[in-house]
């Protein structure tokens, strides 16, 4: 009833060299978007990351300021060091003998070399020194990615 030839099921050689050619395509096209995908989540990291430090170092300033934290007369009333900011410092207010936190975590810089520990991922500026040249002092005043790399929008990650 079916005057039709039959044809072989499956697919022809060239069908299955054309279709292999726009996988090849497609996977080339999509690697570089997977990778800046990859790193504008890496930047948004480092954002938060930079954003919460320094917060919580203007919070202990303006605490030290508030005459909540002990500090000398000499003193920036900036924290001596970024772990202080997790360790806690003894609350004047409070005769018990509690603490103030400003960071429950140092939060590491998602740039540094895999094997670092996360205070040691950042590099600290101190009051005394200048942005152009950041160096590390008696207290921390700010801190940077140590990361030699570039952002996508083509500022350096250390001056972010």
């Amino acid at each position: 009833m079916n005057d039709w030839p039959r044809r072989a099921r499956g697919f022809s050689l060239l069908e299955l060299v054309v279709a292999l050619a726009i996988l090849g395509l497609l996977v080339g096209m999509a690697a570089p978007l997977t990778e800046t995908v990859i790193r504008r989540g890496k930047e948004q990291e480092l954002k938060n990351a930079l954003y919460r430090i320094r917060d919580a170092i203007d919070a202990y300033k303006e605490a030290a300021d508030a005459g909540f934290i002990e500090k000398s007369a000499l003193g920036s009333g900036y924290p001596p060091s970024l772990e202080v900011l997790v360790e806690g410092v003894r609350d004047q207010r409070n005769p018990s003998g509690s603490k103030l936190y400003f960071l429950r975590r140092i939060p590491r810089d998602p740039f540094a070399e895999p094997g670092m520990k996360a205070p040691e991922s950042w590099g600290l500026r101190s009051y005394d020194s200048s942005a152009e040249n950041p160096q590390e002092g008696e207290d921390v005043y700010d801190v940077h990615s140590l990361s030699g790399g570039r952002g996508l929008n083509g500022i350096p990650y250390r001056e972010w």
